[in-house]
């Protein structure tokens, strides 16, 4: 098996970063959340000559799983993740859609075909990620950490400078505080991290500098 690799493809107007993280050598991986712009993604894979075996999802909000069910419909995959406490939302994208002025025809509600919980893991060929549930911008909000590589992604929890918003449906600024302190920094200082929007970093950064941490 080759290294971890992972690209970034900004879609929507949300910029949400769908991530392609593959293997270099086999050129087999998985997309995690596919907010959208599906016809982008299948472009970008077929350009990179990447086969995919699955879509992870971090959490239930439109603009990383609003693409899924057609993605999955055009790949014949399954959907993975996030923990069943965010069903509520994936259950509401359409609805989601209609309040940002959005075409209800442009994503569609979610059914994963498996649910995550804390301390399983997901895999492809041989890069295996630990599911960490990390409630707090979204109930049933999963990270996905693969310890060889020394990396996470960490969805909407944590960004560079700043952390995940509270304010929506189910969202609790003191478990997401308590999800970023108790369970990704502690992996330490050099576990490098891809999040939901923007620039990715080190959680030893965040942990020194963010403001919303310190």
């Amino acid at each position: 098996m080759g290294q971890l690799n992972a690209g970034i493809i900004p879609v929507t107007a949300f910029q949400q970063n769908c991530t392609i993280l593959f293997d270099t050598e086999t050129k087999t991986g998985v997309v995690v959340d596919p907010g959208g712009d599906v016809d982008r993604i299948l472009a970008a894979l077929k350009d990179n000559g990447i086969t995919i075996t699955a879509i992870w999802l971090t959490h239930g909000h439109i603009d990383h799983a609003g693409g899924a069910m057609e993605l999955k419909e055009k790949l014949g995959v399954d959907v993975i993740g996030p923990h069943e406490a965010d069903q509520f939302l994936l259950d509401n994208i359409e609805t989601q859609a209609e309040r940002f002025g959005l075409a209800k025809d442009e994503v569609r509600n979610c059914v994963p075909d498996r649910y995550l919980t804390e301390g399983e893991t997901v895999s492809f060929g041989d890069h295996v990620f630990e599911v960490l549930h990390c409630p707090g911008h979204a109930p049933g909000h999963v990270v996905f950490y693969n310890r060889d590589a020394k990396f996470a992604h960490v969805g909407d929890v944590l960004f560079h400078g700043s952390v995940g918003r509270t304010d929506l449906p189910g969202g609790d600024h003191e478990a997401l505080i308590s999800s970023i302190k108790d369970k990704l920094l502690p992996l330490g200082d050099d576990i490098g991290f891809i999040c939901g929007h923007g620039p990715g970093g080190k959680f030893g950064e965040e942990r020194r500098s963010n403001p919303f941490l310190v």
